[in-house]
């Protein structure tokens, strides 16, 4: 496997720059990875396909969908590619590299696991700020015109948030310079994260079951569902921060109130 990776890899860098392969080629695979990722969520809500494991009734109209998928095309393009193009010189300052050898996998996911760590603490308290009044007005009220998520509802928000809560994403690959295939993957993983967050379903096989202290789709569709600065849930990818600062209380007392229920119906039965 690390042989193929190794081939792939060598006809990448032999046939591209540096530069193409880090702002266009991260852009195309940024764009595969998201739509091939969330647009089957659009499809299973319209057919009504597993429908059990939808966490809210309401479904979004194919005027929504479309919409969402519009704006989102805008903004990678006037936005994430600009990005991409402009933060180029600073990863390379840092000392970010696609030459060969390949950093080993120990290497990468001590890597990723940091910029998850570095992630989670800078989304936190951005995404809280963006919950105080005026800038939910103005800014984040964009990301929260759907209150029924679906998976590519993850990057739909104003041009000001993509840049302010992107930040939280970048900073730690920023600060590392990591290898490009370990960048590639972070984007990929975190992409993959963010539209099951968003995705509108609780699945039995979805990661907050299986992984501790994830928040994944259930915890952050309660964040959707309630008015600005009452909504908690503002971790990204691991809850930890809202648990240490308490913000999480509407939603535990939530889901202990149906633990409670659904027990007391088993009692019944």
């Amino acid at each position: 496997m690390a042989s193929v990776i190794e081939a792939g890899w060598t006809y990448l860098i032999t046939h591209f720059s540096d530069f193409q392969l880090a702002c266009v080629g991260s852009f195309i695979l940024h764009e595969v990875v998201f739509f091939l990722s969330g647009l089957p969520f659009i499809y299973i809500e319209r057919a009504g396909w597993l429908r059990k494991y939808k966490i809210q009734a309401k479904n979004n109209s194919s005027e929504a969908q479309e919409k969402c998928i519009a704006r989102l095309l805008f903004y990678h393009f006037c936005v994430n590619l600009p990005v991409m193009l402009t933060s180029y010189p600073v990863f390379r300052f840092m000392g970010m590299r696609s030459s060969l050898p390949l950093p080993s996998w120990k290497v990468m996911s001590t890597q990723i696991l940091f910029y998850f760590i570095v992630e989670d603490f800078i989304f936190y308290w951005g995404h809280r700020i963006l919950h105080t009044k005026w800038l939910y007005k103005h800014i984040h009220s964009v990301h929260h015109e759907y209150a029924t998520p679906f998976g590519l509802t993850s990057e739909y928000a104003h041009p000001a948030e993509i840049l302010f809560l992107g930040f939280a994403t970048i900073f730690g690959p920023a600060i590392t310079g990591p290898h490009l295939i370990t960048l590639w993957l972070w984007m990929v993983v975190r992409v993959l994260e963010t539209v099951e967050a968003h995705c509108g379903y609780h699945f039995p096989w979805s990661p907050s079951n299986f992984l501790p202290l994830y928040g994944g789709s259930d915890f952050h569709d309660y964040h959707h569902r309630l008015i600005y600065t009452k909504s908690g849930n503002y971790s990204s990818t691991f809850v930890y921060m809202d648990w240490i600062f308490g913000t999480d209380h509407g939603y535990r007392k939530l889901k202990a109130l149906k633990t409670e229920e659904e027990v007391a119906e088993f009692k019944e039965n």
